[in-house]
Protein backbone atom coordinates (compact mmCIF):
# COMPACT_ATOMS: atom_id res chain seq x y z
CA UNK A 1 0.00 0.00 0.00
CA UNK A 2 0.97 3.66 -0.87
CA UNK A 3 -0.52 7.05 -0.71
CA UNK A 4 -1.80 8.08 -3.92
CA UNK A 5 -0.74 10.66 -5.27
CA UNK A 6 -3.17 13.15 -8.18
CA UNK A 7 -1.98 10.75 -10.69
CA UNK A 8 -4.28 8.14 -8.93
CA UNK A 9 -7.13 10.11 -8.79
CA UNK A 10 -8.81 8.31 -12.04
CA UNK A 11 -7.79 4.81 -10.93
CA UNK A 12 -9.18 5.55 -7.28
CA UNK A 13 -12.74 7.02 -8.19
CA UNK A 14 -13.59 4.14 -10.47
CA UNK A 15 -12.75 1.62 -8.39
CA UNK A 16 -14.88 3.23 -5.70
CA UNK A 17 -17.78 3.40 -8.55
CA UNK A 18 -17.41 0.24 -9.48
CA UNK A 19 -17.70 -0.96 -5.80
CA UNK A 20 -20.36 1.22 -4.22
CA UNK A 21 -22.70 1.79 -7.26
CA UNK A 22 -25.34 -0.55 -5.50
CA UNK A 23 -24.50 0.54 -1.84
CA UNK A 24 -27.68 1.67 -0.35
CA UNK A 25 -26.04 4.91 1.51
CA UNK A 26 -23.88 6.14 -1.06
CA UNK A 27 -27.17 5.59 -3.50
CA UNK A 28 -29.24 7.65 -0.34
CA UNK A 29 -27.10 10.38 -1.44
CA UNK A 30 -26.36 10.22 -5.29
CA UNK A 31 -28.59 8.18 -5.91
CA UNK A 32 -28.32 5.28 -8.84
CA UNK A 33 -27.10 7.47 -11.96
CA UNK A 34 -23.11 6.57 -12.69
CA UNK A 35 -22.36 9.93 -13.06
CA UNK A 36 -23.62 11.16 -9.62
CA UNK A 37 -21.99 8.16 -7.76
CA UNK A 38 -19.04 9.25 -9.83
CA UNK A 39 -19.01 12.93 -8.66
CA UNK A 40 -19.31 11.82 -4.97
CA UNK A 41 -16.21 9.86 -5.47
CA UNK A 42 -14.56 12.71 -7.22
CA UNK A 43 -15.42 14.85 -4.15
CA UNK A 44 -14.28 12.46 -1.53
CA UNK A 45 -10.76 11.76 -2.97
CA UNK A 46 -10.24 16.02 -3.25
CA UNK A 47 -11.84 16.02 0.60
CA UNK A 48 -9.21 13.09 2.00
CA UNK A 49 -6.13 14.75 -0.09
CA UNK A 50 -7.15 17.70 1.98
CA UNK A 51 -8.05 16.62 5.56
CA UNK A 52 -6.66 13.11 5.52
CA UNK A 53 -5.16 11.05 3.33
CA UNK A 54 -5.99 8.12 0.17
CA UNK A 55 -4.38 4.70 0.17
CA UNK A 56 -3.98 2.35 -2.70
CA UNK A 57 -2.65 -0.72 -2.81
CA UNK A 58 0.57 -1.64 -5.23
CA UNK A 59 -1.17 -3.39 -7.95
CA UNK A 60 -3.72 -0.69 -8.00
CA UNK A 61 -6.74 -3.08 -6.80
CA UNK A 62 -7.87 -1.45 -3.60
CA UNK A 63 -8.04 1.77 -2.00
CA UNK A 64 -9.18 3.46 1.27
CA UNK A 65 -9.76 6.81 1.74
CA UNK A 66 -9.33 8.09 5.34
CA UNK A 67 -10.37 11.57 7.14
CA UNK A 68 -9.24 13.55 10.29
CA UNK A 69 -11.94 15.89 10.97
CA UNK A 70 -10.39 17.72 13.17
CA UNK A 71 -8.09 18.91 9.59
CA UNK A 72 -11.30 20.02 7.62
CA UNK A 73 -10.51 23.43 7.55
CA UNK A 74 -13.63 25.84 5.73
CA UNK A 75 -11.80 27.07 2.53
CA UNK A 76 -12.70 28.60 -0.84
CA UNK A 77 -11.48 25.25 -2.22
CA UNK A 78 -13.47 23.33 0.75
CA UNK A 79 -16.88 25.82 -0.27
CA UNK A 80 -16.12 25.31 -3.96
CA UNK A 81 -15.91 21.63 -3.61
CA UNK A 82 -18.87 21.19 -1.49
CA UNK A 83 -21.59 23.43 -4.21
CA UNK A 84 -20.32 21.55 -6.85
CA UNK A 85 -21.15 18.12 -4.92
CA UNK A 86 -24.72 19.65 -4.36
CA UNK A 87 -24.98 21.07 -8.44
CA UNK A 88 -23.55 17.48 -9.58
CA UNK A 89 -24.61 14.73 -6.85
CA UNK A 90 -27.22 15.50 -4.51
CA UNK A 91 -29.54 18.34 -5.83
CA UNK A 92 -30.35 21.69 -4.35
CA UNK A 93 -34.22 19.70 -3.15
CA UNK A 94 -31.39 17.26 -1.42
CA UNK A 95 -29.46 19.71 0.52
CA UNK A 96 -31.49 19.44 3.65
CA UNK A 97 -31.78 15.40 3.67
CA UNK A 98 -27.93 15.53 3.21
CA UNK A 99 -27.11 18.39 5.84
CA UNK A 100 -29.67 15.61 8.25
CA UNK A 101 -27.75 13.04 7.75
CA UNK A 102 -23.97 14.15 8.14
CA UNK A 103 -25.02 15.90 11.38
CA UNK A 104 -26.84 12.48 12.57
CA UNK A 105 -23.39 10.57 11.57
CA UNK A 106 -21.56 13.32 13.38
CA UNK A 107 -23.07 12.97 16.52
CA UNK A 108 -21.80 9.21 16.40
CA UNK A 109 -18.06 10.39 16.18
CA UNK A 110 -15.85 10.23 19.23
CA UNK A 111 -14.81 13.69 20.70
CA UNK A 112 -11.09 12.61 20.58
CA UNK A 113 -8.92 12.19 17.37
CA UNK A 114 -10.06 9.59 15.56
CA UNK A 115 -9.03 7.81 11.88
CA UNK A 116 -12.60 7.96 9.78
CA UNK A 117 -12.15 5.09 7.20
CA UNK A 118 -14.56 6.80 4.39
CA UNK A 119 -14.35 4.50 1.71
CA UNK A 120 -12.67 1.14 1.65
CA UNK A 121 -13.17 -0.23 -2.42
CA UNK A 122 -11.93 -3.34 -4.24
CA UNK A 123 -12.04 -3.66 -7.85
CA UNK A 124 -14.89 -6.26 -8.30
CA UNK A 125 -12.99 -7.86 -10.63
CA UNK A 126 -10.44 -8.64 -7.75
CA UNK A 127 -12.90 -9.00 -4.40
CA UNK A 128 -13.26 -11.52 -2.15
CA UNK A 129 -9.16 -12.43 -2.93
CA UNK A 130 -7.67 -10.16 0.17
CA UNK A 131 -7.10 -7.28 -1.37
CA UNK A 132 -9.29 -5.89 0.72
CA UNK A 133 -8.29 -7.03 4.02
CA UNK A 134 -4.95 -6.25 2.83
CA UNK A 135 -5.51 -2.75 3.07
CA UNK A 136 -7.55 -2.71 5.55
CA UNK A 137 -5.48 -4.26 7.96
CA UNK A 138 -2.64 -1.92 6.82
CA UNK A 139 -5.54 1.07 7.50
CA UNK A 140 -5.27 -0.06 11.33
CA UNK A 141 -1.87 -0.35 11.40
CA UNK A 142 -1.22 3.31 10.11
CA UNK A 143 -4.19 4.46 12.60
CA UNK A 144 -2.26 2.80 15.15
CA UNK A 145 1.04 4.47 14.89
CA UNK A 146 -1.29 7.64 14.98
CA UNK A 147 -2.71 6.28 18.29
CA UNK A 148 -5.98 7.09 16.74
CA UNK A 149 -9.11 4.50 16.91
CA UNK A 150 -10.85 3.78 13.55
CA UNK A 151 -14.32 4.48 13.15
CA UNK A 152 -16.93 3.91 10.45
CA UNK A 153 -20.32 3.09 8.94
CA UNK A 154 -21.73 0.67 6.67
CA UNK A 155 -24.95 -0.15 5.38
CA UNK A 156 -23.67 -3.37 4.00
CA UNK A 157 -24.73 -6.39 6.17
CA UNK A 158 -22.77 -8.96 4.45
CA UNK A 159 -19.70 -7.00 5.24
CA UNK A 160 -19.97 -6.90 9.36
CA UNK A 161 -18.38 -10.10 9.34
CA UNK A 162 -15.32 -9.20 7.88
CA UNK A 163 -15.24 -5.58 9.80
CA UNK A 164 -15.99 -7.82 12.80
CA UNK A 165 -12.96 -10.58 12.36
CA UNK A 166 -10.98 -7.60 11.99
CA UNK A 167 -11.28 -6.33 15.25
CA UNK A 168 -14.39 -3.88 14.95
CA UNK A 169 -17.53 -3.89 16.92
CA UNK A 170 -20.69 -2.47 16.18
CA UNK A 171 -21.70 0.17 18.66
CA UNK A 172 -24.80 1.60 17.09
CA UNK A 173 -27.28 0.79 14.75
CA UNK A 174 -29.81 3.23 12.93
CA UNK A 175 -33.19 2.33 10.80
CA UNK A 176 -33.55 6.20 10.12
CA UNK A 177 -32.02 6.25 6.09
CA UNK A 178 -34.51 3.36 5.84
CA UNK A 179 -32.51 0.53 5.82
CA UNK A 180 -29.73 -0.20 8.41
CA UNK A 181 -27.28 1.58 9.33
CA UNK A 182 -24.25 0.29 11.49
CA UNK A 183 -21.48 2.48 13.36
CA UNK A 184 -18.67 0.91 13.92
CA UNK A 185 -14.84 1.01 15.75
CA UNK A 186 -12.00 -0.68 15.85
CA UNK A 187 -11.77 -2.52 19.52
Amino acid sequence: MRKATQNDREKVVTTLLEAFKKNKSVNYIAGRKENKIRYLMEYSFDTCMDSGEVFISDDGNACALIQFQEQKKLSLRNTYLDIQLILKTIGIGNVFKALSRESFIKKHYPKEPFTYLWFVGVNPDKQRNGFGTGILKQIIEYSSTLDRPVYLETSTESNLPWYQKHGFEIYDVSERFGFPFYFLKNA
